[in-house]
């Protein structure tokens, strides 16, 4: 580019055939628009004057003048639809200064999640200005047989997320699922995990814990501890536990199989147990109870996997009803046209007037799943509208400055990234329904395209993973925030910096391992490149951001 124009008249775009893809056949041309990101999200961009086939890939043509870059663009985008209905969309880096050529970014079939790491089961509320998401930690294989330690994730916008060790020490090598939302009773906080496979009670004096058992054995016993499980008596299986304080004082305890109860005001001794009746019959878990205006609100799941459904009824008198079922009573379910399998298991939230639904989602199969948000909205009469779910995201919420970043310091674009190595792309295993067809990709562009869905991943056999972005020419770096693939495990790394890719200097990076994400240095030197290399933990990137 010279002047804000391109020296050359026309540029061309590579997309790549893989197993199971081919671009030939299975987009529709038609649809496609490249350009500027801004230019395409608006409705823009440009469409190919002309395409060639070379093998299996398609090369398509454009007028360079069409595709509305800017000086300071170092990506373009590309959205296309497919011929089976969805909507594809993708990165290609602008490799030099004045491209002829572009080399497309695979396709991140996971969009937007809403943090940096593989999460179910959310329960996400505002605390005062802080918003907090409980999850159940997944990404540790061996599907239901284990998961990782309990960790908060926290955020003043809803965008940046961050967490820093664990909230309840006794729990963190046990199996840890769906811990519910801190509720607050007095001057202490509440919350409900199910550990083991048993519901427990847990005890802090703030939201961030440290929690512990109640009872006053902080210690896991198997199966269970007695004195600190939600059920007593011969009985004490059921999971997904979930509070609701109603606005008299009185408290109730939801849990799967449709299950509520009144709580004491110990929060812990459960009387009135009773079982919802609802229009859907099949097995269900994941309950979420909320009131909005005067109106109590039951949603449950059924199915599961790539088939997990939301469905809802609604009381204006009690959260033991009686209850009303609206005609449409599913608020969320698969649509494969927007690439979303399997909206289950989530939270609804607010922030003031607005309302939130989140929902895990099949994601890579088993327990390697990531949750999503999007907006839900009402009806006139209180009906809940069907949430036309989506992987994009809802963008910040309330910005806070939680990193002082927003305000003081500007974010770095990288001109080019490199990588020591990239792991094999990896097809997704379907369970249940085959239009599931999702492949993963691990190439280094992944670590600074801001998704939070997509990864760099370093081969299995590189012994000194390593990541080097290169800003273009010497810049003036504050800071540098890594979100590292599997953070609960946590991680130890070298970070080095270079004005000219030869000589290196340290400027962060620690020796011990530390569970955190992101892990921050302040760099606050002139380097045109940032070297990072993986020492302790698992060899892959979520997320790299640089300012």
């Amino acid at each position: 580019m010279e002047n804000g124009k391109w020296k050359n008249s026309k540029m061309e775009l590579r997309l790549l055939a893989e197993e199971g893809f081919s671009p030939q056949t299975d987009l529709d041309l038609t649809t496609l628009r490249f350009g500027s990101p801004r230019e395409v999200d608006y409705g823009r961009g440009s469409s190919p004057t002309a395409t060639r086939t070379d093998g299996n890939d398609f090369i398509l043509t454009f007028k360079a003048k069409d595709v509305k870059f800017k000086e300071d663009d170092f990506a373009g985008k590309v959205l296309v639809r497919r011929t089976d209905g969805r909507t594809t969309f993708g990165f290609v880096r602008l490799s030099t200064p004045q491209p002829s050529a572009l080399t497309a970014t695979p396709a991140n079939p996971f969009g937007q999640a809403l943090v940096p790491d593989m999460i179910a089961d959310a329960s996400i509320e505002r605390i005062g200005d802080t918003f907090y998401c409980y999850a159940t930690t997944d990404g540790y294989g061996r599907g239901l047989e284990t998961s990782g330690p309990p960790v908060v994730w926290k955020s003043k916008d809803f965008v940046h997320w961050s967490f820093n060790g664990t909230y309840f020490p006794s729990a963190e090598n046990e199996k840890y699922w769906a811990p519910s939302k801190a509720v607050q009773r007095g001057d202490k906080w509440y919350i409900y995990p199910t550990v083991n496979g048993f519901m427990h009670v847990a005890v802090a004096d703030s939201p961030d814990g440290p929690f512990s058992l109640v009872g006053g054995v902080d210690k896991f016993e198997k199966p269970f501890t007695p004195t600190a499980t939600l059920l007593q008596g011969d009985d004490r299986g059921g999971i997904d536990a979930e509070a609701f304080i109603d606005d008299d004082g009185q408290a109730y305890i939801f849990w799967g199989g449709r299950r509520v109860a009144k709580l004491g005001e110990d929060m812990r001794t459960v009387s009135d147990v009773r079982t919802l009746q609802t229009r859907r019959k099949e097995y269900s878990e994941g309950p979420i109870f909320f009131k909005r205006n005067g109106i109590y609100y039951y949603l449950y799941t059924i199915g599961g996997d790539e088939c997990y459904e939301y469905y809802y009824m609604m009381s204006r008198t009690s959260p033991f009803g009686p209850y009303e079922v609206p005609e449409e009573d599913r608020i969320s379910t698969t649509s494969v046209r927007r690439g979303v399998f399997g909206p289950g298991h989530g939270c609804v939230f607010n922030n003031g007037e607005e309302y939130y639904f989140a929902f895990l989602e099949f994601s890579r199969n088993s327990t390697n799943r990531q949750t999503y948000v999007n907006r839900l909205e009402f009806n006139a009469d209180g009906t809940i509208k069907p949430v036309e779910v989506t992987l994009d995201g809802v963008g910040a919420l309330e910005v806070k400055n939680e990193k002082v970043k927003s305000e003081k310091f500007k974010v770095l674009k990288p001109t080019a990234v490199t990588a020591s190595s990239t792991k094999a792309s990896h097809k997704i295993r379907f369970f249940n329904d085959s239009r599931c067809q999702r492949t993963e990709h691990f190439v280094a562009d992944f670590a600074i395209d801001g998704a939070n869905g997509s990864r760099w991943m370093a081969s299995d056999l590189d012994r000194q993973p390593s990541l080097t972005i290169d800003l273009g020419k010497a810049t003036t770096i504050h800071q540098s925030h890594i979100a590292f693939v599997r953070p609960t495990a946590g991680h130890a790394y070298r970070l080095e910096g270079s004005t000219d890719g030869r000589t290196w200097q340290p400027c962060g990076g620690h020796e011990d391992v530390q569970k955190r994400s992101p892990h921050t240095d302040l760099i606050n030197a002139s380097f045109r490149y940032l070297r990072l290399t993986i020492t302790e933990g698992v060899k892959g990137v979520w997320e790299w951001e640089v300012e």
